[in-house]
């Protein structure tokens, strides 16, 4: 009984030292992933949210700029110029 006990329990103590070698292997492959992920997204030209954002907000308030020196121009454009009195002679 005693050397089953002993099978049993070096079974159980190989088993989780498996389990532990594989939660190991895990943890490794997904920062190495990461670090791929990483290299390969600082490779590319993308921005950040803020940056977006910030240009985003730039974009709309020279639209509105835009919008507001247009319809001055439009407002001059209209405005009737007022009529010269003729020379005397």
């Amino acid at each position: 009984m005693q050397s089953r006990n002993r099978i049993f329990d070096d079974m159980s103590q190989l088993m989780t030292n498996a389990m532990g070698v594989a939660q190991g292997a895990k943890d490794e492959a997904e920062t190495a992933m990461k670090s791929m992920i990483d290299r390969w997204l600082a490779d590319r030209d993308f921005v950040s949210r803020e940056e977006f954002d910030a240009v985003k907000a730039m974009a709309q308030k020279a639209r509105e700029e835009n919008e507001a020196l247009l319809a001055r121009i439009e407002a001059l454009e209209i405005k009737p110029k007022p009529k010269r009195a003729p020379a005397k002679k």
